[in-house]
């Protein structure tokens, strides 16, 4: 499974869209109906999955699908 699909089928643990039928321009709060207690617990969840540590000053610039995954390869390039 590639990082793209895992990390979308996190993100269809919190909203009612499959992962196959995700694009990257997806915004999480306007497109996807996170709050911002599912946009934490994701977040969390990242961390877990992919062993990575996410500045909250980060990940509040997140909006989109892309954007997370862009934040996500830099922190596992960083490591």
């Amino acid at each position: 499974m590639t990082q793209d699909m895992q990390f979308k089928k996190i993100v269809a643990q919190y909203c009612d869209i499959a992962p196959e039928e995700m694009n990257n321009d997806m915004r999480f709060r306007e497109d996807l109906g996170f709050s911002s207690l599912d946009f934490m617990s994701f977040l969390g969840e990242l961390e877990d999955t992919f062993d990575i540590e996410l500045e909250e000053e980060d990940a509040l610039q997140v909006v989109t699908i892309a954007e997370a995954l862009e934040l996500l390869e830099r922190l596992q390039q960083e490591a």
